[in-house]
């Protein structure tokens, strides 16, 4: 099993609404970065744990954690003119994008915010914590999950 963060602001679309949909699952479109995106089509496996963070707000820090309920696929918001997501060089016959579906387990007791995170020594390796990355999806350790998970 991998373990994963994935960031979301949640004005857009936070832990709550993930916890509303049917069946508390939801596909994780609009990834529009290739390292990104990278992770989730060849890494990300169904029963894959994720932190759920919420992002650009008032105080970021992972929220939740919710499953990789479904391994990836093409991202049909690419092809959709309409959608805020399109893409007009992707091709459905050959996507660009991809996406998975995920499904809420349980929101956290508390935030665990960002500035906490970052004082923590243990979770210097930490992508998150890392100066100048802003990957909305990245890897997080086994030792880092537990670690996280008992700060709650």
């Amino acid at each position: 099993m991998n373990y994963w963060l994935m960031k979301s602001e949640p004005d857009a679309f936070g832990i709550d609404d993930l916890e509303q949909r049917p069946g508390q699952t939801e596909h994780w479109d609009g990834v529009r970065n290739y390292q990104a995106r990278n992770m989730m089509r060849d890494e990300m496996k169904v029963g894959d744990q994720v932190f759920f963070y919420h992002s650009n707000c008032e105080q970021p820090g992972i929220v939740g954690i919710a499953q990789v309920s479904k391994e990836s696929y093409a991202d049909f918001t690419a092809f959709d003119p309409d959608d805020k997501h399109f893409d007009p060089k992707s091709n459905p016959d050959k996507p660009t994008w991809f996406m998975v579906d995920v499904q809420f387990v349980r929101k956290l007791k508390r935030t665990i915010s960002l500035r906490e995170l970052k004082q923590k020594s243990e979770l210097a390796d930490l992508a998150l914590v890392r100066r100048g990355n802003r990957l909305s999806i990245m890897p997080v350790s086994q030792q880092q999950w537990q670690f996280i998970l008992g700060l709650e």
